[in-house]
Formats: C-alpha cells, structure tokens, sequence
C-alpha cells in the first residue's frame, strides 16, 4: 500500500481531506504489534498523524499487560501518557462517551473531526488541537 506516501504528501502540500482519507486507509492496511508499535507511535506522533496515534493507543491499552512486559518503556515518547489516559477515560467503549456525552476531552479523534467538519473548521491536527478548535468555536 502506498497510503502512507500518500499521507505523506497531502501533509506536505496541504491536502487535509486527502491526509486523512489515506491515513484511515493506512491503519487499515497494517497490523499494530509488539514490533511496530514504538515505530508507529513515534511516526504518529512526530507526523500529527492523530488517527493512528489513536489506533496505537487504543492497542497498548487493550495490550496493557504485555505491553509493559514487552516494549521498553524507555523508547515511548512522553506524550502518548495523556493519550493513554484518555484512552482510559473513554473506559473502552465504542458507543457515546459514557462519561460526560460531548465531553470532548474523552471523544475519540473520528467524533471531533466530525463536530469540527459540522461547523465547517480544519479537521487535520493533534488530538490538543482539534480541542482547542471546537472549545474555541463552541
């Protein structure tokens, strides 16, 4: 698959529709594991990629156990804590945010992106900044 060149280069050139298209089709296209874990989430996370930062997220967390048995916690960036937290937060559901409805702190990149495409606002960056984008214009 060639989504992650794609993504790649509708980031560079500013193709925010595309980005994200190619990078739901990325994290289709891949398995998120013990080996690639630490790799996705630093591309994840140096890229802005939130989609898949959430994705990798969501797999330590359903691999907690032995995410901490087998990946150095050394090689996990500082920032994915708040994610993890969140992450946790959400409590795992897939449904509304049990905790709070709107709670935009606890939703899940996909529903921000929604509210943010509702009221017609950018739909492309960091977990932190489609917050700050909705809180902003709420």
């Amino acid at each position: 698959s060639h989504a992650k060149e794609i993504v790649d280069a509708a980031d560079k050139f500013g193709v925010a529709n595309l980005k994200l298209q190619a990078e739901t089709w990325y994290i289709k296209s891949i398995t998120i594991d013990f080996d690639n874990v630490t790799k996705l989430l630093l591309n994840a996370d140096a890229m802005t990629w939130a989609l898949l930062k959430e994705a990798v997220v969501d797999f330590i967390v359903e691999n907690e156990v032995d995410f901490l048995r087998k990946v150095p916690l050394k090689d996990v960036p500082g920032g994915l804590f708040a994610d993890l937290l969140v992450d946790m937060a959400r409590g795992k559901k897939n449904g509304p945010d049990e905790l709070g409805g709107d709670d935009v702190a606890t939703m899940r990149i996909s529903d921000l992106r929604k509210k943010l495409y509702a009221k017609v606002l950018d739909v492309d960056g960091s977990r932190e900044s489609l917050i700050e984008a909705l809180t902003e214009n709420s």
